[in-house]
């Protein structure tokens, strides 16, 4: 049994063991029978060191036969082709791209499976495609309307969040495959707590301008020091009903990366020396 510490009691995410690759999955979409998905934890890979095990950092040191090797076993784990699976080079932007059929050609090697640079967010209709994205304290946004059959998979840390990547996603959702907003289940995955995330005078003020005063007061909290802990959990769930998702389509994570050193890579915890978890999702096939 795998031990980790939850910052509430709520039932929104559950840990689950595939062989020997723990991930955490959100009943929410697992009920629909139309996705796979899970976001990975730090054990069950084949790195080592400060990596070690699953990472999936292509550009901190580790071997990248490792890491090639990490997602292959994190993608049988989950039920996904790894041959299907498309990443990006994350910038901290709010660019998300459609991904389709033409782009997710077989024998591709680790690089090739990356071929956009300055893309936080992916969508797609492509029955099989798998959308990867990277995360160690980011908050990771999964998304599915299950009407239009589309996914979608954002990275948002305080740069994104601030900037309403989820709605952005939601509003690229809408535009590309007329996805509706009140259809769409949205999650928002393990990332770093409010008790955890210490931010300065700056980054609280850019909060206090892109949000209302009554939504900033419960996403900000003023500390001892002068500081501010900042709540991205909260942010993010407030950006998606922004968007026009209903409260009951929104399943919000209570496992925090930095309280959990042993389980999660932190980028916070670390100070840096670390290796990435990612989020996974695909659309099940017509043969599913």
């Amino acid at each position: 049994m795998i031990s980790f510490t939850r910052k509430n009691k709520k039932d929104t995410i559950r840990l689950n063991q595939e062989g020997e690759v723990p991930y955490f999955y959100f009943p929410l979409l697992q009920d629909t029978g139309l996705v796979h998905h899970g976001f990975s934890t730090r054990l069950g890979g084949v790195s080592s060191g400060e990596f070690a095990s699953m990472n999936f950092n292509m550009t901190r040191g580790d071997d990248l036969s490792n890491v090639e090797e990490n997602f292959r076993r994190f993608c049988r784990a989950v039920g996904c082709d790894w041959e299907k699976a498309i990443l990006s080079h994350q910038t901290h932007t709010v660019n998300v791209q459609a991904v389709t059929e033409d782009m997710i050609k077989p024998g591709r090697t680790l690089m090739e499976k990356k071929p956009f640079t300055d893309v936080d967010g992916l969508i797609t209709e492509v029955p099989e495609a798998v959308l990867v994205t990277s995360f160690a304290d980011c908050v990771p946004l999964y998304f599915l309307d299950p009407v239009r059959h589309v996914i979608g998979l954002s990275h948002s840390g305080w740069r994104g969040t601030v900037n309403h990547m989820g709605e952005v996603t939601v509003n690229r959702m809408k535009e590309t495959y007329g996805s509706r907003p009140e259809d769409i289940l949205a999650c928002i995955g393990p990332s770093i707590c409010r008790d955890c995330y210490e931010v300065g005078p700056e980054v609280a003020e850019a909060f206090q301008t892109a949000f209302s005063g009554k939504e900033a007061d419960q996403i900000l909290q003023k500390n001892a020091a002068g500081k501010y802990q900042l709540d991205l959990w909260k942010a993010n769930e407030q950006i998606l009903l922004n968007a026009g998702i209903s409260e009951e389509h929104i399943a919000v994570t209570n496992v925090c990366t930095c309280c959990n050193p042993e389980l999660l890579f932190s980028h916070r915890y670390t100070k840096g020396r670390r290796g990435n978890l990612s989020a996974f999702l695909s659309l099940c096939g017509q043969d599913e």
